[in-house]
């Protein structure tokens, strides 16, 4: 079995840290909308990067490892493009101008990654100690992904009462002030909100990691190669988001795919529990020799796939439905598109009802 260098990992996340910091600089000194050029340029160059490392992993760690970070990165990468299809959400509920995105979507990356890293450790000690914590894993997975699939989306709701509460006993205006937290009104200090955006955000990010970082366990137990998959999927996230703009949310058929891989890992999870099995009231306590043990190499094989079967189907859907716009007449950046001859109009004028 291999192992990776200490050097590797120390000078990988100082490296990362570095790439992160400069981010987040740049999105906070020089505010803008990125055209569709910036935002493809810097989301290649984050694929690229991604993909430098796991050669590097399989250089100096063995094609083990070099596998399960691809697979975990590309997991957690689809996991993303959900998170972020919430982000358009939140930004279109809340009116927030594009001219701030950039900063508030770094401030949601950084607390993904926060709520990322105390989930890793945990998860990491918890697996350490208790074997058995594969089972709870693997049957949270199936569930999620059929949460995913055919539930509603009961996070919105508590979102709503959360934000319902903050507004009662918080004063809060109804109009941004540039990008400050906070304004003064007829002398007295108020929040703007982006309190409220903040917030949600952050919810956001606290409810995909609970789906996120059972996930990628899944695939590799190592906590390095778990917190490097998370960390190369959240960079270029930002861009991301004014690269797809609309188009994710015309991606109908996105979150079946996404709920496949979760569920797919989930089995896999309660396979590898089976396997190594130690509960007692369990096969005595004995491993289950005919329980199979999925490799990577398949779980990345099924990753792939099932985002690629869940984009052209979407696309598909896009070309035949009269409801929804052509995928050839989309607009990327965030520019809404034209409904199709036929199709009826949204009305542009109509802004969400704030709680």
């Amino acid at each position: 079995m291999h192992t990776i260098p200490v050097w590797f990992e120390i000078t990988s996340f100082v490296v990362l840290g570095a790439i992160l910091i400069g981010d987040l600089v740049l999105a906070y000194a020089r505010p803008h909308i990125p055209s569709i050029r910036e935002s493809a340029l810097w989301v290649s160059l984050y694929v690229v990067l991604a993909l430098i490392f796991a050669a590097l992993l399989f250089v100096f760690g063995g094609s083990t490892v070099g596998s399960e970070f691809l697979a975990g990165w590309l997991t957690e990468y689809s996991l993303s493009i959900d998170n972020l299809f919430v982000f358009v959400i939140i930004m279109a509920t809340f009116s927030v101008p594009k001219k701030y995105q950039q900063e508030i979507l770094m401030v949601g990356i950084i607390l993904a990654l926060l709520f990322r890293g105390v989930f890793i450790l945990l998860g990491a000690a918890l697996i350490e100690n208790f074997s058995w914590i594969f089972y709870i894993f693997g049957a949270f997975l199936v569930y999620t992904a059929f949460t995913q699939a055919f539930g509603k989306d009961k996070a919105a709701e508590d979102e709503s009462r959360i934000i319902a509460f903050l507004r009662k006993r918080i004063a809060i205006t109804d109009s941004f002030d540039g990008n400050k937290l906070r304004t003064v009104i007829d002398g007295k200090k108020v929040f703007t909100p982006i309190l409220i955006v903040f917030i949600a955000i952050g919810s956001t990010d606290l409810l995909f990691a609970l789906d996120s970082i059972p996930a990628i366990f899944g695939i590799t137990q190592d906590p390095f190669l778990v917190f490097t998959a998370n960390i190369f999927a959240l960079m270029g996230l930002r861009q991301l988001y004014f690269l797809l703009g609309d188009l994710v949310d015309q991606l109908v058929y996105l979150k079946y795919g996404i709920a496949f891989i979760l569920g797919f890992i989930g089995v896999k999870l309660v396979f590898h529990a089976l396997h190594e099995n130690e509960l007692p009231f369990i096969n005595g306590g004995e491993h289950i020799e005919w329980a199979p043990d999925i490799g990577t190499g398949l779980s990345l094989g099924v990753i792939v796939a099932s985002m690629a079967v869940a984009t052209i189907a979407s696309l598909i859907k896009m070309k035949r439905d009269p409801n929804l716009p052509n995928p050839r007449d989309l607009r990327l950046g965030g520019a809404s598109p034209e409904p199709k001859s036929g199709a009826k109009k949204r009305d542009e004028t109509a802004s969400p009802k704030r709680d």
